[in-house]
């Protein structure tokens, strides 16, 4: 979860090449005059150095074109990519093998994929997550990186809380994958895909439940889609209480929360819905009951 030694080298040096310029340029902190002097303060002034690259992206153009250090050309290529970090709020949501998920608070969430520099997240921060933090993330060598500076807040948060953020990641991971490159550029999906992201669960159409209305105003084709999800939604509630009858094997019809009809064969529910709706309607979501042994 963090950077191998030699690329974890290259980005310090990068990365303080770059406040050393601006702090030169904006003159923040006069004693900070060397590489050496970044590593000597206290790390509040150095982030103060470091907010100041956001908030004047030209100084990154600037020191490009100037290159003090006399950086590579490939070097240049990566400080270049820097113009456009991924900045704010996140929820540190998983450790996992290749790299830390920082959840973002936009509606729907993203998920990125962040490696560590020198130590890793887990060894900085704890192991109890999730996390809420301030962060800025890097392009760096096709991986996210954080740029080494972090803002946390000690907060417990709870059994429900937890489970919410549990379903934005798993809704990130369906809806965008775990996002591990900059910059990143967000496919529209469909209107047809954006349904079925909304109707994931019983969770997300509560949650979504006026951008589904919206969604039907402008696309009325799509209510077939959405009764087949509503069906396959509440068809888990139906299976438990079909559970609970000791029910044999048997097909079902399920419009909205109500089982409408049923049979032996799937091709036999669908006769049923023949009999008993007209044509335009009969495209409710079906499913197998299996006993259960």
């Amino acid at each position: 979860m963090r950077l191998r030694r030699k690329d974890r080298q290259q980005f310090l040096k990068l990365h303080k090449s770059l406040m050393l310029y601006v702090n030169q340029r904006l003159k923040i902190q006069r004693e900070v005059k060397t590489l050496e002097d970044l590593g000597r303060v206290e790390p509040d002034k150095v982030v103060k150095i470091r907010d100041e690259i956001y908030t004047h992206p030209e100084l990154i153009e600037e020191f490009i074109k100037d290159n003090p250090g006399k950086l590579k050309e490939n070097e240049l290529k990566i400080i270049q990519g820097w113009k456009t970090p991924i900045t704010g709020t996140f929820y540190l949501t998983n450790y996992l093998k290749k790299h830390a998920i920082f959840l973002d608070e936009e509606t729907p969430a993203k998920a990125y994929g962040v490696l560590a520099i020198t130590d890793t997240f887990e060894e900085i921060l704890g192991p109890e997550l999730p996390i809420r933090l301030e962060a800025v993330l890097l392009s760096f060598k096709d991986q996210i990186v954080y740029d080494g500076f972090v803002r946390y807040s000690n907060i417990i948060f709870g059994r429900g809380f937890r489970g919410e953020l549990n379903e934005e990641y798993r809704q990130a991971k369906d809806l965008y994958g775990i996002i591990t490159r900059l910059p990143w550029k967000e496919k529209k999906p469909s209107d047809a895909d954006q349904l079925k992201f909304y109707m994931k669960s019983r969770n997300t159409i509560f949650r979504y439940e006026l951008e589904i209305e919206e969604l039907l105003d402008q696309s009325p084709e799509l209510l077939t889609d959405f009764h087949q999800h509503l069906g396959r939604v509440n068809s888990r509630k139906i299976r438990k209480q079909l559970g609970e009858l000791g029910l044999g094997d048997a097909w079902f019809a399920v419009f909205r929360e109500t089982a409408i009809t049923s049979g032996e064969t799937k091709e036999q529910v669908k006769d049923n819905l023949r009999k008993l709706l007209p044509e335009g309607r009969r495209e409710l979501y079906i499913f197998h009951y299996k006993k259960k042994k």
